[in-house]
């Protein structure tokens, strides 16, 4: 079995409720953007880089899925790069706060603990797993 898939099969077994699915869709992403806008609010060229190291781990796993990073990711520093300077900080903060709380009541409607707890890799394999549902919905292999 690929990397991936072995990755993929085991964050899934602490994301089988519905709801907490659900969550991981909207605050995972969230999370993402959050972080690059910490990393933005130090150095634009510290998030950059930031993802091309992320980018890197996610080709080694999977191209497909590196692709969709890429996408994803640029998608993301272009919303930094068009916001106020300002914001960016206080905007990052409150949403990474929030979304953590929305992916720890999320684990708790789901009765388990996030995988990241058991291994830090899962923090990187998240945002796979959100692609992946999107990836499964429009049949497009990874």
């Amino acid at each position: 079995m690929r990397t991936i898939d072995t990755l993929l099969a085991q964050y899934g077994e602490s994301h089988r409720n519905h709801v907490n699915e659900w969550v991981h869709i909207v605050c995972v992403p969230l999370i993402v953007f959050s972080l690059l806008g910490l990393l933005w609010s130090v150095h634009p060229s510290v998030a950059l880089l930031g993802s091309i190291l992320a980018l890197y781990y996610y080709y080694k796993l999977s191209r497909p899925f590196a692709a969709g990073m890429l996408a994803m990711l640029a998608v993301m520093l272009g919303l930094l790069l068009l916001m106020p300077p300002l914001t960016i900080l206080p905007a990052s903060l409150a949403l990474f706060v929030l979304a953590w709380i929305g992916q720890f009541i999320g684990h708790q409607i789901e009765g388990k603990k996030p995988s990241f707890l058991d291994d830090v890799r899962f923090l990187l394999v998240g945002p796979l797993f959100v692609l992946g549902f999107l990836y499964r919905r429009l049949r497009l292999a990874y």
